[in-house]
C-alpha cells in the first residue's frame, strides 16, 4: 500500500542519504524490517507472512517488485536497519509477467488496463518515524520521480490507508474524497463488490472541508495536492487493520507547478 505518514520526532542527528533500488538480500531485509516497524508495530497490521521472530513484514509479491530505498549511509546493511524509507514498485510489464497487480485483490483495475498507458503500482510506502518531518520524504519522492521519468510511466496508482477499520471514524474524510477528488470515469477503478464500502457517507453540503482535510493522512493529502484522484469505494482490510482507498495519479494531468514540486531536487541532508 501507499503508506501512512504518522507524526513523530525529528531526527536528532544529521543523516547522509542514498536513494536507490534494492541491490541485495540485505536491502530487501532492511525494507521488510522498516515495514514491520511501521505497519505492524505502529499500525497493528498482521497476516500469515508477518515474521514476528525476525521483525519482518513480507509477502509473496516482494520478489516481483522493485524496492526503492532511502538509505542511511551511517548504518551497517548487515544490521538490516539501514533502510529508513521505502516504496515498492511494480511496472505494468512486470505485472503482466506476474499475472496481476497487488491491488487486483481490492479493486477492479480494468479502467487502468483499458487506457493502454504505461502503469506503475506503488505500495508499502513508509518512512522511519524519526525522519518524517525532515527531508527524507522529499529525497524518496525525487527517487520515485527519476524512476517514473526514466521508464515513461504515465499513470501511478496504489492503495493508501487510513488507520483502523472503524468506518464511522473516517466518514468525513472519505466523503470529502468521494465528492471532491473522485477519479474521472475513464480512470475510475472501483472496489470489488464483495468488499465495497461506500464513501459518500455524508452529503457534500454537510462536509466541513477543514476538518475533513485534517482527518486525511498526510501522504494522501500530498498526492491530492499533486493532482491525484481516488477510485470509487473503500476497502476494509481487516488483516492489515486499515481502511484503504485507491489513489491514482495521471502524470500528464499534473500542472507544471505540481510537477516541478514533485521532481525538484531535495536539499542535502
Amino acid at each position: 500500500m501507499i503508506g501512512d505518514a504518522i507524526q513523530s520526532q525529528t531526527a536528532r542527528r544529521p543523516v547522509e542519504f542514498d536513494v536507490r533500488l534494492a541491490l541485495c538480500e540485505d536491502d530487501i531485509r532492511g525494507a521488510q524490517r522498516l515495514r514491520y516497524a511501521v505497519f505492524v508495530e505502529e499500525l497493528g497490521a498482521g497476516g500469515d507472512m508477518v515474521d514476528h521472530a525476525n521483525r519482518l513484514e513480507r509477502d509473496e509479491f516482494d520478489p516481483h517488485f522493485d524496492h526503492l530505498l532511502l538509505i542511511d549511509r551511517s548504518r551497517d546493511p548487515k544490521s538490516h536497519d539501514h533502510v529508513i524509507g521505502v516504496y515498492r514498485l511494480l511496472t505494468c510489464d512486470k505485472a503482466r509477467a506476474l499475472g496481476r497487480f497487488y491491488c487486483d485483490s481490492e479493486y477492479d483495475l480494468e479502467p487502468l488496463r483499458r487506457s493502454g498507458r504505461k502503469l506503475l503500482e506503488l505500495g508499502r510506502s513508509c518512512v522511519h518515524r524519526d525522519h518524517r518531518r525532515g527531508a527524507a520524504m522529499l529525497h524518496l519522492w525525487n527517487g520515485l520521480a527519476d524512476y517514473v521519468l526514466s521508464r515513461g510511466i504515465e499513470i501511478m496508482f496504489g492503495v493508501a490507508s487510513f488507520p483502523g477499520t472503524d468506518i464511522d471514524r473516517h466518514a468525513m474524510a472519505l466523503s470529502y474524497l468521494h465528492h471532491f477528488h473522485l477519479a474521472p470515469p475513464a480512470l475510475r477503478v472501483r472496489a470489488l463488490p464483495q468488499h465495497f464500502q461506500p464513501m459518500d457517507l455524508i452529503p457534500p453540503e454537510a462536509i466541513d472541508r477543514q476538518a475533513a482535510l485534517a482527518a486525511i493522512p498526510p501522504l494522501i493529502r500530498a498526492y491530492l495536492r499533486l493532482g491525484g484522484f481516488v477510485g470509487e469505494g473503500a476497502f476494509i482490510d481487516h488483516a492489515f487493520n486499515t481502511t484503504d482507498v485507491c489513489l491514482i495519479m495521471d502524470t500528464s494531468a499534473m500542472s507544471e507547478k505540481h510537477f516541478d514540486f514533485y521532481a525538484r531536487k531535495a536539499p542535502r541532508a
